[in-house]
């Protein structure tokens, strides 16, 4: 358990993951108030790398579970082995025989088989899916819900006896309780409005872009060969497309494959002809790479238009003291 909210950044930081004081705030409070997190915000900023690196940081195996349309329980905590179930069948035919050789009619034949399905009905032929997996683990474990705005209502109310009593059910066998608490992620990308029943149970966390300083950092620290110049034009211009009306703005990991793709490149600088052929890296629908080469044009253009500084033409004359004669 991490005992300061610096210690949990520093050891984020170990990982590679570069967290401000707000996450490391939100972090250390929920694993001492023993509350799921949620973090909001726009995709590829950067909420799945912080599942992934605050397990390791906690020495937590991660167990993740990719959420998408129509997902429901049985994939999402367990099914029944029916395979493994029908091949035991096989195998206990000569038991089932013996256990029937004697019944009168056909009702107290299937008492005596109702009597046995429990043998059949057990965690022997439990198939655990993430979230069961993490329940019943007997380690501590790191449970990431990816994606949580990509499942409907019915998923969400699922997952509340989780999340709150960190215990699920199972029909056939009862409540089965944590054995030891996971820590717990939901990231949403804000497709939809959550739930205010699923947000009650969870400290919440909304990670947006990072600034200009922070994204440059990160380049620096996932792309060190890249040369220092041209990171921070890569990253100025990677700030500036995201203040175009974009279908899809880049996402730091775009950034990222963006910087090391110069660097495959030996490009030096950021010129015309880098920057026409790089920049469906960063733009993955061809009006936002339309839109963004219109915008480098007219940018261009205004630079080109802009007269040059001229310091004999007076202009700088009233910030110009006169020289006294001794």
């Amino acid at each position: 358990m991490f005992k300061s909210t610096t210690e949990v950044i520093d050891c984020l930081g170990e990982q590679d993951y570069i967290a401000t004081n707000e996450i490391g705030t939100v972090l250390f409070l929920a694993e001492r108030l023993n509350k799921p997190v949620l973090a909001e915000g726009p995709a590829g900023v950067g909420k799945t790398e912080l599942a992934k690196a605050w397990s390791a940081a906690s020495g937590r195996e991660l167990i993740r579970l990719q959420c998408y349309e129509g997902l429901d329980e049985t994939k999402a905590l367990y099914e029944w082995e029916y395979a493994k179930q029908m091949l035991y069948t096989q195998l206990l035919r000569d038991k089932l025989q013996t256990l029937l050789v004697d019944s009168q009619s056909l009702a107290q034949a299937a008492d005596r088989l109702a009597a046995e399905e429990d043998v059949f009905f057990s965690q022997r032929f439990l198939l655990a899916r993430p979230l069961l997996k993490a329940i019943t683990s007997e380690k501590p474990v790191t449970l990431l819900i990816d994606e949580i705005d990509r499942t409907d209502a019915e998923f969400e109310a699922f997952l509340l006896e989780v999340l709150s009593d960190f215990q699920v059910s199972v029909p056939e066998i009862g409540t089965i309780k944590a054995k030891t608490q996971p820590l717990v992620l939901l990231t949403s990308n804000n497709t939809r409005e959550l739930s205010e029943a699923l947000k009650r149970r969870c400290v919440y966390l909304f990670i947006d872009y990072p600034t200009l300083e922070a994204e440059l950092k990160i380049v620096r620290l996932k792309v060190p060969n890249l040369a220092p110049e041209l990171a921070k034009q890569a990253v100025d211009l990677v700030q500036k497309l995201r203040r175009l009306d974009l279908k899809k703005n880049p996402s730091v990991s775009e950034t990222i494959d963006w910087a090391k793709a110069l660097v495959l490149l030996n490009a030096k600088t950021l010129d015309k002809e880098t920057l026409e052929n790089t920049l469906t890296i960063l733009l993955k629908h061809e009006a936002d790479v339309q839109r963004a080469r219109t915008s480098m044009q007219r940018e261009e253009q205004q630079q080109r238009r802009r007269p040059p500084l001229d310091l004999d033409d007076g202009s700088f004359n009233g910030n110009i003291k006169p020289i006294k004669r001794i």
